[in-house]
């Protein structure tokens, strides 16, 4: 950074961190914005179950690591649906048995899940 001579005063409660992380970290709150509308979107954890620093970073390791093995499970099995729809098929047929490549591969698979479904129909199709 040039020296423009400019006295800065940043609070924090993290006292284990550098004074230039900490400016850093206020220099870009966007970026951490973004950061967890991404976990929120992706990731789709809407509330922590845990409120200590432990269990947050329980549940964002996991929700990372699921969503790294989706990927890794499209990219593999060249798979054209998108990951967040890919995670729903999963979470529809979770306990299917069924082989993996078949459940996301299947053409009829709306069908599929809706002559499986118990839910009852409010109007006729």
């Amino acid at each position: 950074m040039p020296n423009t001579k400019k006295h800065y005063v940043f609070l924090t409660n993290n006292f284990m961190l550098p004074p230039l992380t900490i400016a850093q970290l206020y220099k870009s709150p966007w970026q951490v914005e973004l950061f967890f509308k991404w976990i929120k979107q992706n990731l789709r954890i809407k509330a922590f179950y845990g409120t200590s620093e432990n269990a947050v970073k329980t549940q964002i390791w996991i929700a990372i690591s699921v969503y790294v093995l989706v990927a890794i499970i499209k990219k593999e099995l060249k798979i054209e649906r998108s990951l967040s729809e890919i995670l729903q098929i999963l979470s529809i047929t979770f306990f299917e048995k069924a082989h993996i490549s078949q459940v996301l591969t299947s053409t009829d698979l709306q069908k599929e899940l809706y002559e499986t479904c118990n839910q009852l129909n409010l109007f006729d199709s």
